[in-house]
């Protein structure tokens, strides 16, 4: 039998046919397989007996399906980071929340701040992590300064903790301190499914009800062998293109406001409310909270609702359109966008980033297109890439996606038939793990559910787009001026809460 399982997006497999290699065959695998261009798309570990089971899914975008691998450790296993860089994080992750050190790794310390799980799980004794109390890398010689920012800020933003090594104006190195947003997500999840369970995966990361309650709801219907119904898969397809278009339109905005340009920045804040309104309109939440269920949907979608959706998405792509061509045709503006924050596409594919700075960066990668789900699997969504990876490229990629997802959303409204939009679901099967992908509207999302002998969830571990991104945040701002900081920021916009989990 292979040493690697194949499993296609949001499709359940039994654990028995994800084969137990020994550690150096696993690192083997997965150093071989992301050579050959697969993605580490989740990296973490789960209790098993007096052992701790690594499970790696790897995407293939080319192929189109995921590869998961898994072996046994107890306390430490030769480091995948110094050969596979995108795994550094995960590998910091399982440091943290289990005790099993990566020996080699180069920059081992804490992604957040928490008691050990593992210290729960065997009464191991572990040190207590205090938030913020970290080493941070140092830059020495002549004329080096250090700027530390946060985790308490300014403005009305969650807290994270920005330290940058400057010469002069000049950033050469930026280090990101994130955790203080943890609330131990992954750990109630994994005691169990509840009636809290579906409003976790709401608040997760607030801007990104939609994707995330997608990914949950694939992953429980793959467990149960439940197929959402057809009409069901099309509205949650409008969600979440709805979804895209409010975060996309306010970052757009916020692009604009970051460099002074208030023209933009109003009509843009303005306009992402509308979209919001579109999404209450559907549900009655204006972040579509209430609106997915594993299952289908909890509510369907009027036909009065259908008749405001097609009259007001094409008025709002026409004020969209507006609002956006001051910026193109602003000299200023694109003296500021254009050629800064670079991050190349060598450096996008070697650290496994994901979502707009990957097709900023003319990495053609996109979950609607790769790997297909639910109403994408039917309804073309055409990916877009940019080619030189700065400011101008992520705001030009939001502006093509917003015109994208309101072509998207009235095809949808136009394949709209009449039908029940909700399964009810058995049990959850037996020894048994799925693998969701959701192209978020920051990037992939993937959950990954496993249940034990029982039927129940044992295991339940969520990759934002953000795990993936924050190192490519602190890369483009390399050789920058620190100025240009929180321009770069807002270009990735990246999660704390959904990093934090």
């Amino acid at each position: 039998m292979s040493a690697n399982t194949y499993l296609y997006n949001g499709q359940a497999l039994s654990l028995r046919d994800v084969v137990l290699i020994p550690i150096h065959d696993f690192r083997f695998e997965i150093i071989e397989h992301v050579q050959k261009g697969s993605r580490v798309a989740s990296f973490f570990a789960v209790p098993d007996a007096e052992e701790y089971a690594l499970i790696a899914v790897l995407a293939n975008d080319v192929q189109g399906n995921l590869e998961v691998f898994r072996t046994q450790v107890q306390n430490s296993y030769p480091a995948l980071t110094p050969i596979i860089p995108q795994v550094h994080w995960f590998e910091r992750e399982i440091a943290e929340q289990w005790g099993i050190i990566p020996e080699g790794h180069p920059w081992l310390k804490p992604i957040r701040f928490h008691t050990s799980r593992r210290q729960k799980h065997n009464n191991t004794e572990t040190p207590v992590i205090k938030p913020g109390v970290t080493d941070y890398f140092k830059v020495h010689g002549d004329e080096i300064h250090e700027v530390a920012v946060g985790p308490v800020h300014a403005g009305i933003i969650e807290p994270g903790h920005f330290r940058f090594q400057c010469h002069g104006e000049n950033v050469l190195h930026l280090e990101i301190e994130l955790g203080y947003q943890h609330r131990g997500i992954e750990a109630a999840l994994s005691k169990g499914i509840n009636q809290h369970s579906l409003h976790y995966m709401e608040t997760l990361a607030g801007d990104t009800s939609i994707g995330h309650s997608t990914a949950y709801a694939m992953n429980m219907e793959a467990l149960t062998g439940v197929i959402p119904p057809y009409r069901s898969q099309l509205i949650r397809a409008i969600a979440l293109e709805l979804e895209r278009l409010a975060n996309h339109t306010g970052d757009l905005g916020a692009l604009a406001n970051d460099v002074g340009f208030l023209p933009t920045a109003s009509f843009c804040g303005r306009l992402r409310g509308d979209f919001l309104n579109l999404t209450a309109q559907i549900c009655g939440n204006r972040f579509g909270r209430n609106l997915l269920s594993p299952g289908g949907v909890r509510k369907d979608i009027s036909e009065q609702t259908i008749a405001i959706l097609r009259e007001q998405l094409p008025k709002l792509l026409d004020s969209v359109t507006d609002a956006v061509t001051l910026l193109w045709e602003t000299p200023s503006v694109m003296g500021r966008f254009e050629g800064t924050g670079i991050i190349t596409q060598e450096d996008i594919i070697r650290l496994g980033i994901v979502g707009m700075p990957a097709r900023a960066g003319d990495v053609r990668l996109d979950v609607r297109c790769d790997y297909p789900w639910g109403a994408y699997m039917f309804l073309e969504s055409p990916t877009v890439t940019m080619q030189t990876g700065d400011v101008y490229a992520r705001a030009s990629i939001r502006w093509f996606e917003i015109q994208n997802s309101v072509a998207f959303i009235l095809n949808a409204l136009n394949a709209m038939t009449p039908g029940q939009v909700k399964e009810e679901l058995p049990s959850l099967g037996a020894d048994k793990l799925a693998v969701s992908l959701v192209e978020g509207w920051r990037g992939e999302i993937c959950h990954v559910a496993i249940t034990d002998s029982m039927g129940n969830l044992k295991h339940y571990k969520v990759t934002d787009p953000s795990f993936h991104n924050w190192f490519g945040l602190a890369l483009c701002l390399r050789n920058q001026q620190i100025s240009d900081f929180p321009l770069c920021n807002k270009s990735f916009n990246l999660s704390y809460c959904g990093h934090d989990l």
